[in-house]
């Protein structure tokens, strides 16, 4: 089971990435800022995330960079210093590096491309597709993006704060109040971020809601339960997690969360060797944040 420090440290390392990446980062810099040394941290964070930190900010630079020059329509000098490149040749021989492409045909032409986007403790490729409208090159609204993975929990432990009867995150507000998140946020220790929970009718007391708020810690956690709150064991499962476009506006939340829940609907994971398995663990939904866009994953098991 991975390390959940190690976990909270490379999450960080992350956040601290995405907030610097148009300034110079060093491996110390990183290292520096969540108490390891560089040899370790550089370790555990391949391991995680599937690329070395340098190599990882230099993806996501080069990815936004060619976001922006696609679908904003900026200059390529002026793009080549926002995001920490010192000079115009050096940008455009990393970028045809990266991508098969100059950042001049990039921003010309119409074509598909696929670009390494944030998501915590994963890299996640996906392919963007934008179009022409009116001479501007934009993303293409009927085509927008909903990236797909499959992760692995371990067995683990759930803090939960079960309701009566909701099915939903309105009405679980209405049975328990809003509260209950902030308690989940301040304990320690966690596997993951809290989430909303669907839990299927054998893994959750009779006469509890479907509909909860829960935080994942590891098997062996001992630490504090909150007053009114139960823990229960959940098994080793496997989730297809699906992650929608980043929205702009709080306005679009709802938009953002049909759009992910239309493309569930029609998604058959028979296509990549699953099936999906509603019994095996919970459904669940976090946070909404504009920049990452609406995520919920569902339970599968292998064909």
């Amino acid at each position: 089971m991975n390390n959940p420090e190690h976990i909270a440290a490379v999450r960080r390392a992350q956040l601290y990435i995405e907030a610097h990446l148009g300034e110079h980062m060093t491996l110390r810099e990183l290292a520096d800022d969540v108490g390891y040394s560089q040899w370790h941290f550089a370790r555990i964070f391949a391991e995680l995330v599937g690329k070395a930190p340098l190599e990882y900010i230099r993806a996501r630079r080069l990815s936004e960079a060619a976001i922006r020059l696609r679908s904003e329509g900026a200059g390529i000098i002026e793009t080549a210093l926002d995001f920490a490149f010192d000079s115009h040749e050096g940008f455009t021989r990393a970028f045809t590096r990266e991508f098969g492409v100059t950042p001049w045909k990039c921003k010309s032409s119409p074509e598909p491309m696929t670009l390494f986007l944030f998501s915590e403790l994963r890299g996640a490729y996906r392919t963007v597709s934008l179009y022409r409208k009116e001479g501007k090159q934009i993303m293409a609204e009927k085509a927008r993006t909903i990236f797909v993975q499959v992760v692995e929990r371990p067995e683990r432990k759930c803090i939960v704060k079960w309701g009566k009867t909701a099915r939903d995150y309105f009405a679980y507000c209405g049975e328990v109040g809003c509260e209950v998140w902030d308690i989940l946020c301040g304990i320690k220790d966690a596997l993951y971020e809290p989430a909303g929970m669907w839990f299927p009718e054998t893994m959750r007391p009779k006469g509890t809601s479907e509909y909860v708020h829960a935080l994942e810690v590891p098997l062996d956690y001992s630490g504090e339960i909150p007053a009114g709150f139960d823990v229960v064991t959940l098994p080793a499962c496997t989730m297809m997690v699906f992650q929608g476009e980043p929205y702009e506006r709080d306005e679009d939340y709802c938009l953002a969360v049909d759009e992910v829940c239309r493309h569930i609907g029609t998604f058959d994971p028979k296509l990549y060797g699953y099936e999906w398995a509603p019994e095996s663990a919970p459904r669940f939904q976090l946070a909404p944040m504009m920049w990452r866009g609406y995520i919920e994953a569902r339970p599968v098991r292998k064909l």
